[in-house]
């Protein structure tokens, strides 16, 4: 793997000197590759032009998250940033590369999560438009504009990852592959009108699962799971870029989360609230902004416990703002002025 490593950081290094100049725009596409971007950007967006579609986005979004997490735990994958320092490969000749406020996540790096949570998501985007279309215009065409689209977000998606020395290339094919995998799979079993049950069950069970499989690999196997969060501390240029909502738990916690609500959401009002297009709009313009301030809302990362359960707790949230209140709040005001 040593070669595979050294290849990937000589890439890493010809982009940043290619594209340096695009330096804000790499940045610009880690964040949209961001998972968190999935929960709290594409579903509220996908959501209100098609409920089946958002729904569809949380799950995939959940599921292909925690799925990653599984795989970086088995698979051990080293991130550019460490491993310039820790291979020294470079005593002789050091790459020219530098590190940026989103480079230093402290997981395993394989598979590339943003690679793999965007390829399955949008596959759920463009496949539900795509099909829109083509029952529209019985264009082949363009039906297959938006998987031109996809494709080229999966490889700016890619390359931002590599531009800002978080991931090898290898990984973000990797997490890409198995993304575009679990969206087929996933898409085509969504749980809309399951009970509340069904939603709580599969949260405490990918919870429990995933906490035995952690205790299972450190004490059965003797594995130290922290060896990432370890190396990210001794090789991140700052200490401010290491950041708690990019370790492993939080994504776990923010899975469990998202899935829980998602079933609360449905409880309350199964199906949902039913608006016309205008206040559609308007839900998704008010959920957005609701969104953008839950997401700020700063949260104690001493103890780190009640960090996890803050978090938590901010993901069940999120499907209740963008399902029931915000289209609620709507539907009652424009229910009212209709009235009038």
């Amino acid at each position: 793997m040593e070669a595979v490593y050294t290849h990937g950081i000589w890439m890493a290094e010809r982009l940043q000197q290619s594209t340096g100049n695009q330096e804000k725009m790499w940045l610009v596409v880690t964040h949209i590759g961001d998972p968190k971007a999935a929960f709290l950007l594409v579903f509220p967006f996908t959501y209100f032009v098609s409920k089946r579609a958002g729904v569809a986005v949380l799950w995939v979004a959940a599921i292909s998250e925690w799925l990653n997490l599984v795989f970086k735990w088995i698979l051990f994958g080293e991130r550019p940033f460490w491993w310039i320092g820790e291979s020294r490969q470079f005593v002789n000749k050091q790459p020219k590369v530098h590190q940026f406020s989103s480079t230093c996540e402290t997981g395993p790096g394989s598979p590339s999560g943003h690679a793999m949570v965007t390829a399955a998501v949008w596959w759920v985007v463009v496949s539900s438009l795509g099909s829109f279309l083509h029952s529209r215009t019985r264009s082949v065409l363009l039906a297959a504009v938006p998987y031109l689209l996809y494709v080229v977000m999966l490889v700016a998606v890619g390359l931002s990852r590599v531009f800002i020395l978080a991931h090898f290339p290898h990984q973000v094919v990797a997490g890409s592959i198995t993304g575009f995998i679990l969206g087929i799979i996933l898409s085509h079993r969504v749980p809309e009108g399951r009970p509340l049950v069904f939603f709580f069950k599969i949260s405490v069970g990918l919870l429990i699962s995933a906490l035995a499989l952690h205790v299972g690999l450190q004490q059965q196997l003797g594995i130290n799971l922290s060896w990432s969060i370890q190396l990210a501390k001794k090789w991140c240029s700052r200490a401010e870029w290491i950041r708690l909502d990019t370790a492993p738990f939080s994504s776990l916690t923010r899975d469990c989360g998202a899935l829980l609500g998602l079933g609360l959401a449905q409880y309350w009002k199964p199906g949902g609230w039913s608006l016309p297009w205008a206040p559609r709009a308007l839900s998704l313009a008010i959920s957005s902004m609701g969104l953008y301030h839950v997401n700020r809302l700063p949260l104690p990362i001493r103890p780190q416990a009640l960090f996890y359960v803050l978090f938590f707790i901010k993901f069940v949230i999120v499907p209740q703002l963008v399902i029931i209140f915000v289209p609620g709040l709507v539907h009652l005001f424009t229910h009212k002025k209709k009235k009038e």
